[in-house]
């Protein structure tokens, strides 16, 4: 099982960059690292350092073009996107990855809110 994270253009994912932490994108990077511990491969890209990636991405590019950067961060689960517009919690990762091991009648919101910044102070890093 393979998840991708397309992240909008920021300096860093980790949330731990410039004068300012942004406490979601630390609490995210924690839980795909949680993720990873449990079997899943997690590949991370930023539209600033790896556009790239968001090129070769058919899932990348449709959403781009359907909702633009309000799409980002977009979560793609073997290929399939999974989620848009904001980094989901621990508690939806497990859902959308392991949901053999998730209790059944859980529902899965899918997330459509703008993601926030990088943590980066005002003008960037």
């Amino acid at each position: 099982m393979k998840l991708e994270v397309f992240d909008p253009a920021m300096c860093c994912s980790t949330g731990v960059c410039g004068p300012g932490v942004d406490p979601q994108l630390a609490r995210f990077a924690a839980d795909l690292g949680w993720l990873q511990e449990q079997g899943v491969e997690v590949q991370r890209y930023n539209l600033a350092q790896q556009p790239q990636a968001f090129v070769a991405s058919t899932a990348a590019k449709d959403a781009l073009r359907q909702h633009g950067e309000q799409a980002l961060p977009l979560l793609v689960l073997d290929g399939a996107p999974v989620s848009h517009g904001s980094y989901p919690d621990r508690d939806a990762l497990a859902r959308l990855t392991l949901a053999g091991l998730v209790p059944s009648g859980s529902a899965l919101p899918i997330a459509d809110e703008q993601a926030g910044g990088c943590g980066c102070g005002p003008g960037g890093c």
